[in-house]
């Protein structure tokens, strides 16, 4: 699914060189659900960048489904996240003058030949699968933090994409809903769907099958386990 090779991210500050990445080898197969921990500073947001397609390495080769993204123009970059990847924030990133279905169906408005009646449907059936059928017509600021990242995960699902990448997703979240976002995860990966979350915290790292432990740019350990 996901192979890094020998990535390198370098930044110019000043006068300074910045190596965010330093060689980073990883391979991710399908269904996995993958925690990327480490001390900030130590690369993994960056890295969740490189893995976004959101940012390009200064070196080095991404594979996603066996093509090669360095291969790749602003607008195929573009496709390739539409389709293939969805994105959870720890700030949400809704949109506050929509409602939660509307905020679940946007990433639609970027793809080309979309059925609006079917999307409409999964945008609802999404809207249940995460908990809030009940609250279709809700803007942002009349839900909790909890029902607000419900939205955001079901807004990742809508195009169907075979990744979900998620920045520090229990991050704003009280204890309770941190393991109802995390319980959600867990589903998804069981239904098929590859996890990648970036995180600093124990337990959301306990809750995945694999945990790679970043500092200074590189992988420090890469330790796979199972859940109950």
């Amino acid at each position: 699914m996901i192979e890094l090779q020998q990535l390198e991210k370098t930044y110019q500050i000043g006068s300074q060189t910045v190596r965010a990445l330093r060689g980073v080898e990883m391979i991710v197969e399908a269904r996995e659900y993958v925690a990327i921990m480490g001390a900030s500073g130590s690369g993994k947001s960056t890295l969740l960048n490189m893995l976004g397609c959101l940012d390009l390495p200064t070196s080095g080769n991404y594979l996603i489904d066996k093509k090669d993204t360095s291969s790749l123009d602003d607008d195929e970059l573009s496709e390739l996240r539409g389709k293939k990847i969805g994105f959870v924030f720890q700030s949400y990133n809704l949109l506050p003058q929509f409602s939660v279905l509307e905020n679940i169906k946007l990433p639609l408005f970027y793809q080309n030949g979309v059925d609006a009646e079917a999307s409409h449907q999964r945008a609802i059936k999404l809207a249940h699968l995460v908990g809030l059928g009940e609250r279709l017509e809700h803007k942002p600021f009349e839900l909790s933090g909890g029902q607000q990242q419900r939205v955001a995960i079901a807004r990742a699902l809508i195009n169907d994409p075979l990744i979900i990448l998620a920045d520090e997703p229990t991050g704003n979240l009280d204890s309770h809903t941190e393991q109802e976002i995390l319980d959600l995860f867990e589903t998804l990966n069981k239904q098929g769907k590859t996890i990648i979350v970036v995180t600093h915290e124990d337990i959301v790292g306990d809750r995945a099958k694999r945990v790679v432990t970043m500092k200074d740019g590189n992988i420090l350990r890469d330790t796979k386990h199972e859940t109950s």
